[in-house]
């Protein structure tokens, strides 16, 4: 049997691979002509070319029907293979020299879009001018699926159940961190541990949504959810501390929030991707740098598909490259950020 494998590798073309299969699924050499649209007498003459050259006869023939003989059988299974990688080959050769095309519908977070994701998409667009972005930004992560999204540029990973029906990939490292400006820390004071929180001023972000969760009804399900707790955890050996906060000011607006802290309102816990600047130029301090908000991080979101277009694969290679680095801590190097 190995030196049939030998003789095609050495000896037999795609067409002979093709012929065997059609003689085999349609069970006489009429039909397989048909199918190759060919005339019979070709298929006859063609067939007993390759038994010869193979020194098999592969297929028994009867008045009534052709089948395979075992050697005939095992011929037809590797062609499956075999065509089966020329197929795949071909496509990927023509994927790789067609230029990416069509719609990508997006969802993502008001400052974060602003802020960061509206100057990557249109870059990636000016690099792929035949595909189109539509950008939808919002505070409540829609249900991508139902809505007709592509994905979704968030500020968490899917968790549990959920997570095998969704595609997440971190594009990017992020902190929450605690901030005030200096006009409100000269007037009340720097906190030096996280229970002086209790007695300050603290901006709450009440944002409509989940982070357990993607589906609507599970955001939704967050909108009662108590808002002044935060969950911190420390930097060097990873212990989460819950502190209960409050103050005055609370908005579902995270930059109005920050707005609220550059005011000197409060102390607000925030992105670094949203006040990394303010941190940068002085107009806000960074207060108890050793703890950070946890899972924080900014992710790719989508409903799991078996394939995923080309323009999808490209879109999110280029967002892995604008953010992995995490260019937002620019000029934060001689600062005590994490």
């Amino acid at each position: 049997m190995m030196q049939i494998f030998i003789s095609i590798k050495d000896t037999m073309e795609r067409s002979d691979l093709e012929l065997v299969l059609a003689v085999r699924d349609q069970g006489s050499l009429t039909a397989a002509a048909l199918q190759l649209n060919v005339e019979p007498p070709a298929v006859t003459k063609r067939l007993a070319a390759l038994e010869a050259r193979l020194g098999h006869r592969l297929f028994q023939r009867t008045t009534r029907r052709v089948s395979p003989t075992a050697e005939g059988e095992t011929l037809c299974l590797r062609a499956e293979s075999l065509l089966q990688g020329f197929a795949e080959l071909e496509a990927e050769l023509q994927e790789r020299k067609r230029e990416p095309t069509g719609l990508i519908r997006l969802v993502s977070t008001f400052g974060f879009g602003r802020l960061w994701l509206g100057t990557a998409l249109a870059d990636f667009q000016q690099r792929f001018p035949r595909v189109e972005i539509q950008l939808h930004l919002t505070e409540e992560l829609p249900d991508l699926a139902a809505e007709g999204f592509d994905g979704a540029i968030w500020l968490w990973s899917v968790k549990g159940q959920q997570a095998a029906q969704w595609v997440s990939r971190r594009l990017a490292f992020n902190q929450r961190v605690m901030a005030a400006s200096p006009d409100y820390l000269q007037r009340f004071g720097m906190p030096l541990t996280l229970d002086e929180l209790k007695n300050h001023d603290c901006l709450q972000v009440r944002e409509n949504g989940s982070r357990n969760g993607v589906s609507r009804g599970s955001a939704r399900a967050g909108i009662n959810a108590r808002f002044n707790f935060w969950t911190l955890q420390h930097r060097r050996d990873k212990s989460l501390a819950r502190v209960a906060v409050h103050g005055p000011l609370s908005s579902n607006s995270g930059e109005l929030v920050r707005d609220w802290g550059l005011q000197g309102r409060g102390i607000m816990l925030r992105s670094l991707w949203d006040i990394a600047p303010q941190l940068a130029s002085g107009r806000l301090i960074h207060v108890l740098p050793e703890w950070t908000m946890p899972d924080a991080d900014v992710h790719w979101l989508a409903p799991y598909r078996t394939d995923s277009p080309k323009r999808i694969r490209l879109l999110i290679d280029h967002l892995v490259a604008q953010f992995s680095g995490e260019p937002w801590k620019t000029g934060l190097k001689d600062q005590a950020v994490p």
